[in-house]
């Protein structure tokens, strides 16, 4: 919940040329640029299993450093982004 004082939004990042969740959040504080009044917080990670021919996304798993991120607020944010997509799904199960 937000104070009076504050906003927040809950993103998704995934990069391929990360290995790590670690990685990708590191990558992403680093793009938002030194002296932002912008602060981050990881909420968990996971897999996106990504087949643009397909128009399909599956996502699941976890990060070990992080725990697993609420998937179905994931999938939420995917939809708006990928509205001509015609399969948007996730599972708990996996690593």
């Amino acid at each position: 919940m937000a104070d009076k004082d504050s906003t927040n939004k809950l993103i998704v990042r995934g990069y391929g040329r990360c290995e790590y969740h670690a990685d990708i959040f590191k990558e992403t504080k680093n793009s938002i640029g030194r002296g932002s009044e912008l602060s981050l917080k990881c909420l968990g990670g996971g897999r996106i299993r990504h087949e643009p021919e397909k128009g399909t996304l599956f996502v699941y798993g976890y990060s070990q450093g992080f725990g697993r991120a609420d998937h179905q607020k994931t999938i939420e944010i995917l939809k708006k982004s990928y509205p001509q997509y015609d399969s948007i799904t996730f599972s708990n199960d996996g690593y």
